[in-house]
């Protein structure tokens, strides 16, 4: 095995050990991608400004940290949809994955409610 190779599959192993999105696609309407989110692991400060669906692939709880330091708790279901309105304007926010567990989950960010009709 070449040497190439070897840091090929030392990269792969790492990005699949720490949490990372998988982008799926996007149009005008909606940008949609996984996110897998590790253990111990978390998403550092941000925010959304769209609303989205996020749909439970592999459920589990996080932990969410708001700017003010509030905390509260995101409940994914395997199999379940979950409509999330946009975070209100100027706030922040993390979350933390504190199980033993990855959690998947797929989001579809609405851009457009606009279908032309």
């Amino acid at each position: 095995m070449s040497l190439a190779c070897c840091f090929g599959l030392q990269a792969e192993e790492t990005i699949l050990s720490q949490t990372h999105r998988v982008f799926q696609f996007e149009n005008e309407h909606v940008r949609v991608w996984k996110t897998i989110i590790m253990p111990h692991q978390p998403l550092k400060m941000h925010r959304h400004d769209c609303a989205r669906v996020v749909v439970g692939l592999k459920g589990g709880t996080l932990t969410k940290t708001e700017q003010t330091g509030e905390t509260s708790e995101l409940h994914f279901e395997s199999g379940i949809a979950y409509w999330l309105t946009e975070d209100p304007p100027h706030t922040l926010h993390a979350d933390v994955n504190e199980s033993e567990e990855p959690i998947e989950v797929m989001i579809i960010e609405i851009k457009s409610l606009d279908t032309g009709n």
